[in-house]
């Protein structure tokens, strides 16, 4: 029998539900904190890329494509909080998060460290931003997981911000940091090969180059003091101005300025910092530069054989183990402020995450970044001033193998007048 439509007894077929739009979520403190650890962790590769295009464009171009989809999807799901925008913004968080893992952990992609520009400043500056890509993810998952919910009261409201509030703050002053340090090559200039100006690359380790700032005098022949900024190996780099002076506690200008009245030729580097390197990095990259100023000194005006060593803090350290650590390559040190020892016995807290994070844990490592742990036998000149963990057995140790050893204040006139002195350089 055929049924008719309408007859008694039939059912009609249940019309299409119409379309309903998805319903927004809340921007509450957890979204807000989300969005803002994603803008972050994309603002510090974007940052990078302008010194990542100087090495190899295939990698800033997929830095800055990851950065500028990370920072689209947050802003798109600030602006519109949905399930969907939600998930996308955990996606490409997870995305710039994938990406350093694969760089930075894993080691995947070849030739070079793509993140080693990020790193010129302070050198966990990747770090931060691979935890603010998984801060992102969290927090994405957890608004996208509560899906949309009447809007809750006054008071729960209240209570959820000042919960996160001091982690809101967190995350937006990392970003603002990371990109900051990240971005600190971008108005530097960049180093060249060729011997015609006064910034060079001085080194490229495992394919990143290294910079150099030379100020050198009219007169040909000079002494050269080949400047090692400090920071803890962490933090810092060779400019007189600007957040790598500013972390490293710079006392660069004042020792050019004393160096060159006395003829000398200033040479200030960047060396590779922790933990984005590992130590020897930055002791590898101190005698890479002292091998470029002997072998370039022709052209460089100076006097290949009275390269002297100069540093502050950690750079102290560095310019101190140029004259014990192996066969000496400088012919005088000025090591100011600068630690002898860097056993983690009797270290407070906050000194003892610093040499952790710079060194690690190895007894052998320790040993081999410490001055202290040298003979000294048959070492330069030492200048030892303004303090510095174990400095005064440093020089007891030294004066004991028969180095000369002038001790001081850390004056700048003080060490130019040390270097001047050793190397028979006229001057005031």
């Amino acid at each position: 029998m055929r049924v008719v439509d309408g007859y008694p007894g039939t059912r009609r077929p249940p019309a299409p539900a119409p379309d309903v739009a998805e319903p927004p979520l809340r921007r509450g403190p957890v979204l807000v904190t989300a969005v803002f650890a994603a803008m972050g962790g994309a603002l510090i590769p974007a940052a990078s890329v302008a010194g990542l295009w100087r090495v190899w464009q295939f990698y800033a171009m997929l830095f800055a494509l990851v950065a500028a989809v990370g920072f689209g999807a947050a802003v798109v799901a600030l602006g519109w909080p949905t399930r969907r925008t939600t998930r996308a913004g955990a996606l490409t968080a997870a995305a710039g998060l994938a990406l350093w893992v694969a760089s930075r952990p894993l080691g995947l992609l070849t030739r070079l460290d793509p993140w080693q520009p990020a790193d010129t400043v302070v050198g966990f500056t990747d770090y931060v931003a691979a935890a603010l890509q998984g801060i992102a993810v969290l927090g994405f998952l957890v608004v996208r997981r509560r899906r949309a919910h009447p809007w809750p009261s006054a008071p729960r409201r209240v209570a959820a911000w000042i919960v996160l509030f001091p982690v809101l703050l967190l995350v937006v002053a990392a970003g603002a940091a990371g990109t900051v340090a990240a971005g600190d090559g971008i108005t530097s200039p960049a180093a060249s090969t060729l011997l015609d100006g006064g910034t060079f690359e001085y080194c490229r380790p495992d394919g990143i180059p290294l910079a150099m700032d030379l100020t050198r005098p009219a007169a040909r022949g000079a002494p050269v003091a080949l400047f090692l900024h400090g920071g803890g190996l962490v933090a810092g780099n060779r400019r007189p101005t600007g957040p790598g002076a500013l972390l490293a506690g710079s006392r660069l200008v004042p020792l050019r300025d004393a160096l060159t009245a006395r003829g000398f030729a200033v040479a200030a580097i960047d060396y590779r910092l922790a933990p984005a390197a590992r130590w020897p990095a930055p002791l590898d990259d101190a005698r890479c530069a002292v091998r470029f100023l002997r072998a370039h000194a022709a052209e460089l005006a100076i006097d290949p054989a009275r390269i002297t060593a100069v540093g502050t803090g950690a750079g102290g350290t560095l310019a101190a183990l140029l004259g014990v650590a192996g066969q000496p390559e400088v012919r005088a040190v000025a090591a100011i402020a600068a630690p002898a020892d860097f056993g983690l016995a009797g270290l407070d807290p906050l000194a003892r995450a610093k040499v952790l994070t710079a060194l690690g844990r190895s007894p052998a490592t320790l040993r081999e970044a410490s001055p202290l742990s040298y003979p000294g036998t048959g070492a330069p000149p030492f200048l030892i001033a303004g303090g510095g963990r174990k400095s005064a057995e440093f020089a007891d140790h030294l004066r004991a193998a028969g180095v000369p050893v002038t001790t001081g204040a850390g004056d700048p006139a003080e060490a130019a007048r040390f270097l001047a002195t050793v190397t028979g350089t006229l001057g005031p």
